[in-house]
């Protein structure tokens, strides 16, 4: 792979970089030649947020661009050379709706909100222990813990937060379930998927239903403790993970009918990440146990018209191998490329895997530190 580093550009950035941040060095984007350029397709490229370890300010955003074929590194902390602190302490989610990205970083307490070509801040939106985040017309959604980052038996409820697309303000609240998690929007109501993770062992087990006209619980329905991930399919059914806890209740996921708003389906398989394209999902599980001291890592894909197993593989020319623990999942809609993150052991600098939607590897580059949530960008 080409490096495509300007030294002597790179050390005057830097230093231009540290004049504005008293004593911090930021050192310039790196740009990596990974991919044949192409300009087909509605999809331009995508926006990687890596997490960053909890407590090291290491939050960072990368990009990809399918009309250059670079993977380019921290373009957040380039380009916005006055934000002190960079992007912050664990990006959680990240997404695109319209020309606007909204990172949702954790710890950090925020919503930052950056314009989708250039990844300059438009604004920061206070939320505390915010998780993910969801759309609906001209609405933004956002799921937040509420409280302190702290296991806590008494851990208050989270709630969701209502932001306007245009003015960026928060504008109503609805108070959920313990430790809200990832949501989906589906005939003009909000399911939200509360984990209750802080409360452990005494896991929250609902899924709330917000009608999204009056921004009011109307239902809890008891799906599976500690829920985690969400996704819909083109028939309304909501597939819900839960994390279990890590000593004899499993990982599993779930499905919702949004026709009842009742659980139908317990499908008895591990998720900790998923993603859907054309009805079809992608999913990996990572599942520790407290018994056996050790990770089980699997990869599958599922049919969710006949509810069965495709294929208990993604990867079909042994890299998986080399990924030590898989923590993001995407799959380019329009080509069905497979984008699959490692976070190696957490600490070090975690990689970005790309595969033919036949599951064999086209390139692997260096990303982040545990690089986690992708958004693809569209094309102007």
């Amino acid at each position: 792979m080409k490096k495509t580093t300007n030294i002597f550009l790179g050390l005057c950035i830097a230093l231009a970089f540290t004049s504005c941040r008293e004593d911090e060095i930021i050192f310039p984007s790196t740009d990596v030649s990974v991919a044949a350029p192409r300009n087909d397709g509605n999809i331009q490229g995508f926006y990687l947020l890596n997490e960053g370890n909890m407590g090291m300010n290491r939050a960072s955003i990368d990009v990809f661009d399918y009309t250059t074929g670079n993977y380019t590194t921290d373009i957040y902390s380039e380009r916005n050379p006055s934000v002190v602190k960079e992007l912050g302490d664990v990006g959680n989610d990240i997404k695109i709706y319209g020309n606007k990205v909204y990172a949702v970083i954790n710890v950090s307490n925020k919503v930052e909100v950056i314009e989708k070509w250039s990844a300059k801040r438009i604004k920061k939106i206070d939320i505390p222990n915010c998780r993910y985040v969801s759309f609906y017309k001209d609405k933004v959604y956002v799921s937040s813990y509420s409280g302190p980052v702290a296991i806590n038996p008494n851990a208050e409820l989270g709630f969701v937060a209502e932001i306007d697309t245009t003015s960026l303000e928060i504008k109503r609240k609805v108070t959920v379930g313990y430790q809200p998690e990832q949501m989906v929007v589906h005939n003009g109501k909000l399911y939200v998927a509360n984990s209750g993770g802080y409360r452990v062992p005494n896991y929250d087990r609902t899924v709330s239903v917000i009608d999204l006209e009056t921004f009011t619980e109307i239902k809890k329905i008891d799906v599976g403790i500690n829920l985690s991930k969400m996704e819909i399919d083109s028939r309304g059914d909501i597939y819900v993970s839960s994390r279990g806890d890590y000593y004899n209740t499993p990982s599993n996921l779930f499905v919702i009918d949004t026709q009842t708003d009742e659980k139908k389906m317990q499908l008895d398989i591990p998720v900790s990440g998923m993603c859907m394209v054309e009805d079809i999902l992608y999913f990996y599980s990572v599942s520790w146990s407290y018994l056996t001291g050790s990770n089980k890592v699997t990869y599958g894909t599922f049919d969710t018209k006949t509810k069965k197993i495709i294929n208990d593989k993604i990867i079909t020319d042994g890299t998986d191998k080399q990924i030590i623990i898989p923590y993001g999942l995407q799959v380019n809609p329009e080509t069905k490329e497979i984008y699959i993150t490692d976070a190696q052991n957490y600490v070090v600098t975690g990689y970005i895997y790309c595969f033919t939607p036949e599951g064999k590897l086209k390139w692997k580059t260096t990303a982040g530190n545990i690089p986690a949530h992708i958004a693809f960008i569209t094309k102007k």
